[in-house]
């Protein structure tokens, strides 16, 4: 009980010391984890490129033993997860996770697994409203002094070349406060398009950041320059028309986009291929609920003030117990630069 007293403790002196240091309570190098599997050589490799592109401290970087499946058990998991956490740095308030699978535990997305722990109520059967984010729309972000999360994206490192691509997307994108358009798209589809009814608010709330373009499906022409590109529909048929910024991020809302092999639904695994640097899918069945999903509002509005890939992806999904974050963790394309 002591140690655990003076762990906290020293959360609270490390963040202070932060502070006095004149730093940001935003997630940065220093403050990310690198979790890799020392049996993946492609995983070992995209950790090693991304700590060396991205500067994180060499002792921030975590190599575990885990099963090379797409799912995994949550008691096979729960040692796994344990070693994570006792031995990350002090500092570190989040973590992003270098494979391609595992992807879930059990019926939860891996990312927000290693967040908070398995817990049934992020997954409850049928479709049922689950456990809610301590994170959603928060400012500042030390969630693991705070809350005792560790708020994780995954970056599937199976194709080394689109690794490092995501990597240097992400870098490239920094800083550039890019002109970009943010595609809002309604479909046909009435269970997949739940998320359509808040586009007209998006557009208005993000009107004076960025350019806001509403389109319906199907869409028949190619879409320039965008930063953003939301849609629902378990098939993205318009993928190869579209051409994104760096830093851009993209998804589709629909039951597993999340599950990265082997789904007859498009892999959020897509949009990284097609030029996107950050997107979300869910892992199993959430149902047409729309708080499972990110809300484009508090995303891009956290997005477009300067905070990280990672903060506003977790800030912008109330209810993250099965949905899967994809990407570089840290792209800051609004950022002010130095």
């Amino acid at each position: 009980m002591w140690f655990r007293g003076l762990w906290v403790v020293g959360s609270f002196l490390w963040a202070a010391l932060l502070h006095a240091e004149g730093l940001a309570e935003g997630l940065a190098a220093a403050r990310l984890g690198v979790i890799y599997s020392l049996d993946d050589p492609s995983s070992r490799q995209v950790a090693s490129y991304y700590a060396k592109q991205r500067l994180i401290p060499s002792e921030n970087l975590i190599g575990i033993h885990i099963p090379n499946a797409g799912v995994i058990t949550p008691e096979a998991f729960a040692p796994i997860r344990r070693q994570v956490i006792e031995r990350l740095p002090i500092a570190v308030q989040s973590l992003v996770l270098i494979w391609s699978a595992p992807y879930a535990v059990g019926c939860m997305s891996v990312t927000t697994a290693f967040a908070a722990g398995y817990r049934s109520d992020f997954c409850l059967p049928g479709c049922s409203r689950t456990a809610l984010n301590p994170l959603f729309n928060t400012e500042g972000w030390l969630p693991a002094d705070t809350v005792g999360w560790w708020p994780a994206m995954l970056l599937p490192s199976a194709d080394v070349a689109l690794a490092h691509a995501v990597i240097d997307r992400g870098i490239a994108g920094d800083g550039t406060r890019p002109p970009g358009t943010l595609y809002l798209v309604r479909t046909t589809d009435g269970a997949r398009n739940v998320r359509a009814a808040t586009y007209e608010e998006a557009q208005l709330v993000l009107a004076h950041r960025l350019t806001v373009v509403g389109l319906s499906a199907p869409v028949n022409r190619d879409i320039p320059d965008a930063i953003g590109y939301f849609t629902g529909a378990a098939q993205v048929e318009e993928l190869p028309q579209l051409h994104f910024r760096p830093g851009a991020i993209a998804d589709h809302l629909t039951s597993y986009g999340g599950v990265l092999q082997g789904s007859r639904q498009m892999s959020a695994v897509a949009w990284l291929q097609q030029g996107a640097t950050g997107s979300y899918g869910s892992v199993s069945e959430p149902c047409a609920l729309v708080e499972k999903f990110p809300d484009i509002r508090v995303l891009f509005a956290h997005y477009t003030r300067g905070e990280t890939l990672l903060e506003s992806y977790w800030k912008s999904v109330a209810m993250p117990g099965q949905g899967l974050f994809i990407g570089e963790p840290l792209s800051r394309p609004f950022a002010v630069r130095d």
